[in-house]
C-alpha cells in the first residue's frame, strides 16, 4: 500500500466533463490568492486535483483555496492530508485509522463519497457500507467529537483508492458529494422546477431565505412555460407574472397568485419593480446577462437568479465575461453569486442584486 502526505493538495468535486472549466477556475482562484500550483485531472473523472507549489503552504492558505461557495464549477473543495492507494482489500479500515491517528484531530462526522460518474455510481453500495464500518470504528477509536468544526472526507475514486479530507462546517457543502437530493414534485410541470429549488438552497443562506423570500412578496418569470420555475415561487406564496407566449400549466393558473402574460421576455417590463425576476430562457448566455444587468440597475427588480447556457467550447471564458459584464453594470457594490448547479447541464445558475 502507497501512502503519501498530501497537506498541500485540494481535492474539488465537480460534474462530469466539466474538469477542465473547474481545472480553469481552481487556478485563476489559487493565482489571485498569491498560490501556485498545478491541476491533475482526467475528463469525465468527476473531480480535479489541485497540488500547489508554493513552497511550505501552510493550512490557512489551503482553507482560502479551498472555498466551494467562492467557485462556480466546483461543488466541493476540500484540503486533502492524505492519498492512500493500494488499499488491501479486506482492511482498509486500519490504515485509514493510522492515517487519521497521525493527524491527531477529531472530527463531527465521516463522508464516504465517490466521484458523480456512472463507474462512481457502481460503487455507493461499498461507500454505504464502508461508511458504516468506518464511522463505527472512529467513534470507538474517539476520533468521533460531536463538537468538532471540520467534518471527514473519504474519496474514493477507486475502491482501494482514497483522498482523506476535511470540510470545514462553516464552508464546505453538507450534503454528499456536495449535491442536494431533492425530490420531484409530482404537481410541478417540468423537471427544470428542481434547477429554482436547488438554487434557493445553494445561492442563498438560511436567512437570505427567510427575508428575501417572504409571502406576499412579487415575482417575475421571463420565458415561464410551461411554470417549472413559476410552481417554486408559488409554493412559496410569492405573487408571479409569467411571461411567456406558450401556454402555462392549469394548475399553476388556479392558484390565483399567476398573472399569465404572453409577450417577449426580452422586450416585456412590469409597469412597477418587482421583488424577484427569474429568468430560464434559452438565449445566448450574454444577451441574457445584459437583460438582467438593465433589470437591476434600472430598478425593476431587487434580486435576480437565472441560467446562462453556456457554448460548447470556451465554457469558462464565456462564464467569466457575462459574470464581469454583470459586475461593471451593477457597480462595486454587487453582489453576483453563481454556481453550476447539480440539475445544471450545460449551464450554471446564477444570483445578483445591487447591494
Amino acid at each position: 500500500m502507497n501512502h503519501s502526505d498530501s497537506t498541500s493538495r485540494i481535492i474539488l468535486y465537480c460534474r462530469a466533463g466539466f474538469e477542465s472549466e473547474c481545472a480553469q477556475e481552481i487556478s485563476a482562484h489559487a493565482a489571485g490568492l498569491g498560490i501556485f500550483g498545478h491541476v491533475r485531472a482526467l475528463a469525465d473523472s468527476g473531480f480535479v486535483e489541485y497540488v500547489t507549489t508554493s513552497n511550505q503552504t501552510d493550512e490557512e492558505g489551503l482553507a482560502r483555496l479551498a472555498q466551494p461557495r467562492a467557485l462556480i464549477f466546483a461543488r466541493q473543495a476540500l484540503p486533502c492530508f492524505a492519498l492512500m492507494e493500494q488499499l488491501p482489500v479486506r482492511d482498509r479500515i486500519t490504515p485509514i485509522l493510522g492515517a487519521l491517528r497521525e493527524r491527531g484531530a477529531r472530527y463531527s462526522e465521516v463522508l464516504v463519497e465517490a466521484p458523480d460518474t456512472n463507474d462512481g455510481k457502481a460503487l455507493a453500495p461499498f461507500c454505504r457500507s464502508f461508511g458504516s464500518a468506518l464511522a463505527g470504528a472512529m467513534k470507538k477509536a474517539r476520533l468521533i467529537e460531536p463538537a468538532a468544526t471540520q467534518r471527514l472526507h473519504a474519496f474514493f475514486p477507486q475502491s482501494d483508492k482514497v483522498y482523506l479530507c476535511e470540510g470545514d462546517l462553516a464552508q464546505s457543502s453538507s450534503w454528499p458529494q456536495g449535491i442536494p437530493r431533492l425530490k420531484f414534485p409530482r404537481e410541478a410541470p417540468s423537471r427544470s422546477t428542481l434547477k429554482l429549488d436547488e438554487a434557493f438552497l445553494v445561492l442563498l443562506d438560511d436567512g437570505e431565505r427567510e427575508r428575501w423570500l417572504k409571502p406576499g412578496m412579487s415575482a417575475v418569470d421571463l420565458g415561464a412555460a410551461p411554470g417549472g420555475w413559476t410552481y417554486q415561487l408559488v409554493r412559496r406564496s410569492l405573487r408571479v407574472a409569467a411571461i411567456d407566449n406558450g401556454p402555462m400549466d392549469a394548475s399553476l393558473m388556479e392558484s390565483g397568485l399567476v398573472t399569465h402574460v404572453r409577450a417577449d421576455g426580452f422586450r416585456w417590463r412590469p409597469q412597477k419593480s418587482v421583488d424577484w425576476l427569474v429568468c430560464d430562457m434559452v438565449e445566448q448566455p450574454r444577451r441574457v446577462a445584459a437583460l438582467i444587468a438593465q433589470w437591476l440597475s434600472e430598478g425593476l427588480c431587487s434580486y435576480a437568479i437565472f441560467n446562462l447556457k453556456l457554448p460548447m467550447k470556451k465554457r469558462y471564458d464565456e462564464t467569466r465575461l457575462c459574470l464581469d459584464l454583470l459586475r461593471e453594470a451593477l457597480g462595486t457594490k454587487a453582489d453576483v453569486r453563481a454556481k453550476q448547479l447539480y440539475h445544471d447541464r450545460e449551464e450554471i445558475t446564477a444570483f445578483a442584486r445591487k447591494a
